[in-house]
């Protein structure tokens, strides 16, 4: 880390962060949903990644929200009981997402679209799924987000102008393809293995495999995919404390919310000070969210869904880093695809 300390900015929008997440777990306790990681996550996402929230970033979060609920929509009409099929447009669906990724434009509608798209296919091809509640909760949740994001950002303006964002890399065509096709295997390939093995309880584990893509190329993913890791230890180690504070009591929303809103607090700061990105402070933050957001009910607790969050998590990482250099490597060989120059 650069700094130890905090600049006045980046302390608010740690509390951005804190209080937006914590204002979605709040929204998902009370109204009990059933996707309530949606609604949870999303505001950190928004208010981690995003330095200003303007009406082009909302436009694309919308934008790639509303493309999701079609495509899963028409999708799991058609072809919900044709695998290979599916395998197949999802491909598509992923490809052109990470091109728009590849180039730097619409950075945020491929992203945050090739994230939702992976779990809500994979959620849409079970059975016992009603794919219009699972469409309904991403839309309403992109919009809860959305809101949530100008409000905090209303209640605890930034004191100074952020620098202005660096100009988008200037990519050679076979560049931009490689990274595209690079995400868009690794992508389809993490949605086959967990349709195959029937891993409906391993949302953390998938967006694993999809995240560590967002740096669009080999050498980013590896050093992505080792602060995911440690993200995801930090975040469920937390999440297990909070069980053994609380031990009984872990259902009273008014103990819960306050221990949540600390460890996002924490988290954040990290997260600010790292200026990285996503990364370890981002990866505990959002696994807390996925615990926090999916498996917290009274019926279940943390401990393990917390375990079997880490394990699958770190399975995920290495498989997925495995396919990530085969595919880097194969794209290579060929100059139209390859990263460097052609």
């Amino acid at each position: 880390m650069a700094t130890s300390a905090l600049s006045e900015n980046g302390l608010r929008q740690c509390l951005r962060i804190a209080f937006g997440g914590s204002i979605g777990f709040l929204f998902t306790a009370l109204f009990d949903l059933s996707y309530g990681v949606f609604f949870t996550v999303l505001p950190m996402l928004l208010l981690g990644l995003v330095p200003m929230i303007n009406r082009q970033v909302a436009r694309q979060i919308l934008a790639a929200s509303v493309m999701c609920g079609l495509e899963v929509g028409i999708l799991a009409q058609i072809l919900g009981g044709h695998s290979v099929l599916m395998t197949m447009a999802a491909f598509v669906l992923f490809l052109y997402r990470f091109a728009f990724m590849a180039r730097g434009t619409a950075f945020l509608f491929g992203a945050n679209g090739v994230l939702m798209l992976s779990i809500m296919l994979h959620y849409a091809s079970y059975p016992g799924t009603d794919v219009n509640n699972l469409i309904a909760s991403n839309f309403f949740a992109s919009i809860l987000a959305i809101a949530i994001a100008f409000v905090m950002h209303a209640m605890i303006p930034n004191k100074e102008q952020n620098a202005s964002p660096p100009a988008l890399p200037d990519k050679s065509p076979n560049r931009v393809r490689h990274e595209a096709i690079l995400g868009a295997t690794v992508t389809t390939l993490s949605f086959l293995v967990f349709q195959l093995f029937d891993l409906q309880d391993s949302i953390s584990a998938q967006a694993t495999t999809i995240l560590v893509l967002f740096p669009m190329n080999w050498n980013g993913a590896l050093t992505y995919a080792r602060k995911r890791a440690a993200g995801t230890l930090i975040g469920v180690m937390f999440g297990l404390g909070v069980q053994l504070l609380l031990y009984g009591w872990y259902d009273i929303l008014w103990l819960i919310v306050p221990l949540f809103w600390l460890g996002v607090m924490l988290f954040a700061r990290i997260h600010v000070l790292e200026a990285s990105g996503a990364g370890v402070g981002f990866g505990a933050m959002t696994t807390m969210g996925i615990l926090f957001g999916q498996y917290l009910s009274p019926a279940q607790d943390l401990v393990y869904s917390g375990l079997y969050r880490l394990s699958s998590t770190f399975v995920a990482i290495i498989a997925a880093m495995m396919v990530c250099y085969l595919v880097h490597k194969l794209l290579n060989q060929f100059a139209g695809t390859r990263f460097g120059a052609a």
